[in-house]
């Protein structure tokens, strides 16, 4: 890694995780595979921001606070790309169980690193996997050239953005800029502000 850490894929050490290669990493991989349009590459770290933003809205319209820890563990879902890259679902499902036991450990070692549990629970895991499919559907239809009812049948129904929201998270920022920013997110999760 950037840092000097040298990371085990078999068997990684929180102790050999930091956050900056993860940002630095994830800002430097494309989501569909670069297929989509945008001067920028639409990258991991942009991504897990917006995937945590629909995260914490979806919990508001449900009337509830989604607590601090679990919109950092949304934030760090795709966390284990940073080494692995992003491969699109079918070819994960070909290769199958060595590819997700692999990840599976970094998610491990990456969620101790940063004081969330080894494994998440259930209820998290459902919330997460609610938002990705919401921020797919988005990034399908304003970056991949999906047609809508190609993208509800892959990633179900949308959830909703206002056009400022949409405009913000969904024009592919710089490498420079996702980094800047899942960073800058990261930190407003693991130190919040007083009264945050």
């Amino acid at each position: 890694m950037l840092s000097g850490r040298r990371l085990d894929l078999l068997d990684p050490s929180p102790l050999d995780v930091e956050i900056e290669d993860i940002a630095h990493g994830l800002a430097r991989v494309a989501r569909w595979n670069g297929q989509t349009s945008g001067e920028h590459i639409f990258s991991v770290a942009q991504h897990s921001v917006l995937v945590e933003l629909i995260a914490r809205r979806q919990a508001e319209a449900a009337g509830v606070d989604l607590d601090r820890r679990w919109r950092l563990a949304t934030l760090l879902h795709d966390a284990p790309e940073y080494v692995v890259g992003d491969m699109i679902s079918p070819f994960k499902a070909v290769i199958g169980g060595d590819y997700k036991s692999v990840e599976a450990r970094l998610l491990t070692a990456i969620s101790l690193r940063f004081g969330l549990p080894a494994q998440w629970p259930a209820a998290l895991v459902g919330k997460v996997k609610a938002a990705d499919r919401a921020s797919a559907f988005l990034e399908a239809t304003r970056l991949a050239g999906f047609e809508v009812g190609e993208a509800k049948r892959f990633f179900g129904a949308p959830f909703p953005l206002d056009a400022a929201t949409e405009r913000e998270h969904l024009t592919p920022w710089s490498a420079g800029e996702a980094k800047a920013r899942f960073l800058a997110r990261f930190t407003e999760l693991v130190d919040p502000a007083p009264g945050a």
